[in-house]
């Protein structure tokens, strides 16, 4: 019977790790912070929440009080 540790062992990585691949991936359905509220209340049927969907606005707006 083989052991949990030799099955890690098997696999890890032996020797310096290799990147394979490095790019970036623009989806189709792209959009801007300021719009995901507003589609993601309404993908979920969840209009009728105003509350949570204002917090939801002020969680997802642009801060600048990064330098």
């Amino acid at each position: 019977m083989v052991s949990v540790e030799k099955i890690r062992e098997n696999q890890r990585a032996k020797g310096p790790a290799t990147i394979l691949a490095i790019g970036t991936a623009n989806p189709a359905n792209c959009m801007y912070q300021d719009e995901f509220p507003d589609y993601y209340f309404r993908m979920t049927k969840s209009e009728h929440m105003t509350a949570l969907k204002q917090k939801f606005i002020r969680i997802c707006e642009p801060h600048s009080s990064f330098p």
